[in-house]
């Protein structure tokens, strides 16, 4: 059998362009979060849990259910629109710190919009999670001698993250 050598051109994508780290959009479905104080995203993980199955002297393994994994966002907090204020009243959702209320998950769980850009600004990916709620906060550190905006970081639980377009 001849050996086929391929010319350097056959080697190169012709048609690669990547998306980029710092070409994305946030958006929610009630303007809860100003988009322009998005500072960086971790994009939807999950884990496909296992099934083990005994069988005679060995064991079989099968996908079991899928769980969501948090995701962060830091926020940078302007002084006013106040994104700590949007973001105690979201969590103020789920609990009411004041009178130890509990929330509705039809109120407190959000969906997010994750718009992913091409080079020229059009939307060429676009995630969707659903039932995204507040696990954890973080109003950050301050500090004397930084001159760094203050930012705020969300962890963030999911029930399900779709690839829209």
């Amino acid at each position: 059998m001849a050996l086929e050598i391929l010319d350097s051109q056959e080697l190169l994508a012709q048609n690669y362009e990547p998306l980029r780290q710092h070409q994305w959009i946030l958006g929610m479905d009630r303007n809860d979060l100003d988009a322009f104080t998005a500072r960086s995203w971790s994009r939807p993980s999950f884990t496909i849990n296992e099934t083990k199955i005994d069988f005679i002297n060995d064991y079989r393994y099968l996908a079991g259910k899928m769980e969501p994994q948090t995701f962060q966002l830091v926020l940078n907090d302007p002084i006013a629109p106040s994104e700590s204020q949007k973001v105690m009243e979201w969590v103020n959702l789920s609990y009411e710190q004041l009178t130890g209320r509990a929330g509705y998950a039809s109120v407190y769980k959000k969906t997010i919009n994750l718009k992913m850009l091409d080079p020229s600004g059009a939307v060429a990916q676009k995630w969707e999670m659903r039932g995204t709620w507040i696990n954890n906060v973080d109003f950050g550190q301050l500090d004397y001698t930084s001159t760094e905006p203050v930012t705020c970081t969300l962890s963030l639980r999911f029930d399900k993250a779709l690839i829209i377009s």
